[in-house]
């Protein structure tokens, strides 16, 4: 059978195919940055493609295995046999040592990404701590003018209430004052009343010229009351 018929050459070259792609593709994902989004992508498409050529690879070599058994009925020998195993065993180790570099690319990539991580963190509580001994700052501050306020508050209570006190002794005293007025008011009616009754008795009993004489002398009378009371 010659190759071009074979089936081993037919599949061999489609994996060979698939390994050159293979190549190509981690050569680019080598040359990627591990904190982009390609670089992830990239990732998970080669380890896909590891998975499917090593799967290949193991249905080619059953084919092999079951070849050695009777290489004389499928026109086959030893030396086509051993071709075969190496052409195999090559393919194998092609894409396990990218599979290996992959997974260690992308173990150092989460590495990377939990230090960065780390120092994100890091500094965002220090951040945090600034934030916090910044804002208890302010805090103090803000308690401080308060108690400068209500001490300044207290002042002018105690100031009004001063105050207050003064006013309250100021109205008693014109209380008492106008009482006292009062109560001398009164007596003066009443003295101005009894002297009218007196003096309406004595019109009654004195002529004109005894009237006169009576008025006038309540004149002069009132007169020494009036200053008696208001200019005293």
């Amino acid at each position: 059978m010659s190759s071009a018929q074979d089936p081993f050459y037919i599949v061999r070259e489609e994996i060979q195919d698939s390994i050159d792609k293979l190549q190509s593709t981690f050569h680019r994902w080598e040359q990627t940055a591990s904190n982009t989004g390609e670089y992830v992508h990239l990732t998970k498409e080669l380890l896909t493609s590891c998975e499917s050529i090593e799967w290949q690879v193991d249905e080619l070599e059953k084919t092999i295995s079951v070849a050695s058994r009777d290489p004389a009925y499928y026109g086959l020998d030893e030396v086509e046999l051993s071709r075969r195993r190496n052409w195999t065993g090559s393919a194998r180790k092609q894409v396990g040592t990218v599979k290996r570099a992959i997974e260690k690319g992308k173990s150092n990539a989460a590495t990377s990404k939990y230090q960065d991580t780390s120092r994100t963190n890091h500094y965002s509580a220090q951040d945090n701590d600034d934030f916090i001994s910044s804002e208890s700052d302010r805090q103090l501050l803000l308690m401080r003018q308060q108690d400068e306020e209500l001490d300044e508050l207290s002042e002018s209570v105690q100031r009004i209430g001063g105050v207050g006190l003064t006013i309250h002794e100021e109205l008693s005293g014109q209380e008492r004052i106008l009482n006292d007025l009062s109560l001398e008011m009164e007596t003066t009616s009443n003295r101005l009343d009894f002297v009218q009754k007196r003096v309406a008795m004595v019109m009654k009993k004195a002529g004109i010229k005894g009237q006169i004489m009576l008025i006038a002398f309540l004149v002069v009378l009132f007169i020494i009351l009036f200053v008696s009371v208001f200019l005293t």
